[in-house]
């Protein structure tokens, strides 16, 4: 009996070792640049993750094409109540500038969705977007520096420009100029990674 017993414990024992120490759910909540606009299905940055990451964690997909601040905050707590992430992956606001919205509800918005994420005991980590130089510099600009002052204020771990090191290439975007091939979704990958609050 007391043999059969230790063996019970020592396979518990091994299963808890087995156990990833560190595994999350990670929630992306994104718009089209998440979404896979474009591509073929599996071609996008958030499927190479989830293979890239293996079974250890669990990556779910939750952006849309189109989405705005505004529609992103509307359905964050429905999202936050069904997954129950470990950590939200905040990709949303170029919707935003592309039609010219006024910066402060972006940011407004983004702050809420912040908090609520936070409320329900996931990490975030916010990822910064850029517009096309035809917006003009200083709506470029501050269009920017808004996410990096919410990450700062906010305390987030930041991905200043999903798109970095390839933002000027032409070459690695689709017709549109706005969203990136498949080629270049290995990099997008990469930099969201690099940043990701797992420990």
């Amino acid at each position: 009996m007391r043999s059969i017993l230790s063996k019970v414990l020592l396979s518990a024992s091994l299963g808890l070792l087995l156990q990833p120490a560190s595994a999350a759910t990670v929630l992306v909540f994104g718009d089209s640049l998440s979404a896979g606009y474009g591509l073929s299905p599996g071609q996008g940055w958030v499927s190479q993750l989830a293979k890239e990451m293996g079974t250890k964690h669990r990556i779910i997909n939750a952006s849309i094409s189109g989405e705005t601040t505004a529609g992103g905050l509307a359905r964050l707590p429905d999202a936050l109540a069904r997954h129950r992430p470990d950590i939200v992956v905040l990709e949303l606001g170029a919707n935003d500038g592309l039609r010219g919205l006024p910066l402060a509800q972006m940011r407004g918005n983004l702050s809420k969705m912040i908090a609520l994420a936070k409320q329900s005991k996931a990490r975030v980590l916010l990822v910064g977007m850029a517009l096309p130089p035809n917006y003009g510099p200083q709506y470029g600009a501050e269009f920017r520096n808004a996410y990096a002052e919410l990450a700062k204020r906010e305390r987030l771990p930041f991905v200043p420009l999903l798109v970095a090191g390839f933002e000027a290439d032409l070459s690695k975007f689709q017709p549109d100029g706005l969203h990136p091939i498949a080629a270049a979704q290995p990099q997008m990958m990469r930099t969201v990674k690099a940043k990701l609050p797992l420990n």
